[in-house]
């Protein structure tokens, strides 16, 4: 095990500190300064190494995080990687972008604060690029047999490297005309800079595996062509259609989806020209929805010198312990500060958006809100609360409500269930033999560890399906929720 008195020595949780704001607002890297291997090592040494690791339960892909903690400990960095990567295929972006459920669910947590799992888990995998550990593995053997994999985010890497790892001759098609995503065009460069997905992408290339972007299946190629074209299908394509908020004034200049403002930046700063990009420079922000997404749409704002940023959230703010119907070791809904809540801004709960307000010029201006109250259990602006805040720029940030599914649906004519969702079997398999479903398009909006669990599941189905028999890990099954604490 790591330190066998390391969780007694050592209690406090310790993070590599943020770039200072003055200075981060200023560019778009990353805001963590790299981590000191001192302060990493003895924060590994908190690892208590449980008679029941919860944290394996906590996280959807079963990382041996008491492993690869004892390994960091040690300096053994190499050995470390080899068990990260065992079940983990992409600890770049789970490091840096997952909301750490492990870390609800460890046992230190119950009487002191977690051990920084996912600090460790991005620091082995950055040394181990630094080092030149991360190397293609290829295949022994071509099976001969074809995949196609429809999306290039978090599902559909995980499981194209993993079918090419097994010998298939696998092609990820994507729309964009980059690979990667939400990974490339969703998530801004401070949180993640694309170097990191770029490295990741330079191996599958070397493994094997072939990327098509700029290829819109259902329109370029049907449904049906690429299912007679290869032995067998995976839609990763995400839940892309975002949540709407259908009030008056909803169709005013100047009132857009969050992705829509997010993968604009995102191409600006890969160095492509915009035409008429939607910006925050000089203007009043109006962020609604108090996720991820949200954070990420204030942060932008903050970097494009936004006059001011404001958060609205329908629901009561999260308290800062523990609620008591979240007990240990569930994942607890907290009020947590990211580093675009720090950069500033302002955030506000319980408050209902009425209406969006336009100027003589036809344009947003303001939105008129109200306080949130809850009656009969549903959540209703309380009458003569109402007021206005200015708005130059609104942005709705208020989730997904499941996968872009027309032409799937159409032309290969896969049910949808209740929740706009892909219908699939236990096996990731849909309704038409030999496609199969993976990550946000068949499980709904999550998140990205579930995504890469997803997708190596998907790819053990269909190497299943393909060769009778599989000996790829699949570490979930669609309707298995045991992980999920």
């Amino acid at each position: 095990m790591a330190d066998p008195k390391g969780f007694l020595k050592t209690k406090a949780r310790e993070l590599p500190p943020r770039r200072p704001v003055s200075v981060r607002l200023m560019d778009w890297k990353e805001v963590y300064e790299q981590g000191d291997a001192a302060v990493l090592k003895r924060q590994a040494g908190r690892c208590m190494d449980c008679g029941v690791p919860f944290c394996h339960q906590g996280c959807p892909l079963g990382n041996l995080i008491p492993e690869w903690n004892d390994l960091t400990w040690r300096e053994e960095g190499r050995q470390a990687i080899e068990r990260l990567h065992s079940t983990n295929n992409f600890p770049e972006f789970t490091g840096r972008l997952c909301p750490a459920p492990c870390e609800s669910a460890c046992v230190l947590a119950i009487s002191q604060p977690a051990v920084t799992i996912k600090q460790v888990e991005v620091s082995i995998i950055d040394q181990a690029f630094s080092n030149g550990w991360v190397q293609p593995q290829p295949p022994g053997r071509l099976t001969g047999k074809t995949v196609a994999v429809v999306g290039s985010g978090p599902a559909g890497l995980a499981a194209a490297q993993q079918l090419t790892r097994a010998g298939h001759t696998v092609a990820v098609f994507e729309r964009d005309d980059r690979i990667g995503g939400l990974l490339r065009y969703g998530i801004p460069d401070f949180k993640m800079e694309k170097k990191h997905l770029d490295l990741r992408l330079a191996q599958m290339t070397a493994e094997g595996t072939r990327f098509r972007a700029g290829v819109t299946i259902g329109v370029d190629i049907t449904w049906d062509d690429l299912r007679a074209r290869y032995d067998a299908v995976v839609v990763a394509t995400g839940a892309l259609v975002p949540r709407d908020l259908p009030i008056p004034g909803r169709d005013l200049p100047g009132v857009h989806f969050a992705m829509e403002y997010l993968v604009q930046q995102n191409r600006a700063g890969a160095g492509d020209t915009v035409d008429s990009q939607i910006t925050a420079e000089g203007k009043h922000v109006v962020v609604l929805g108090g996720g991820d997404t949200g954070a990420d749409c204030i942060g932008t704002a903050h970097r494009q010198l936004a006059a001011s940023v404001t958060n609205l959230a329908i629901g009561r703010q999260p308290g800062t312990e523990r609620p008591e119907n979240q007990p240990w070791p569930m994942s607890a809904t907290l009020f947590e500060v990211s580093s675009a809540h720090e950069e500033g801004g302002t955030r506000e709960y319980l408050a209902s958006t009425i209406e969006f307000l336009s100027n003589e010029a036809g344009e947003v201006r303001a939105i008129r809100v109200a306080e949130t109250e809850y009656l009969d259990g549903r959540r209703v602006p309380k009458a003569g609360t109402e007021r206005e805040i200015p708005a130059d720029l609104v942005l709705l940030a208020l989730g997904f409500t499941g996968p872009e599914s027309a032409e799937l649906t159409s032309q290969l004519h896969v049910p949808l269930d209740g929740r706009s969702n892909v219908v699939r079997d236990g096996n990731y398999q849909t309704s038409r033999e030999g496609v199969f479903v993976a990550g946000d398009a068949g499980r709904g909006q999550s998140l990205i560890v579930w995504a890469i669990a997803e997708g190596r599941a998907a790819a053990a189905a269909v190497d299943r399906f393909l060769e009778g028999e599989t000996q790829l890990p699949a570490p979930v099954k669609p309707t298995d929720h045991a992980f999920a604490i």
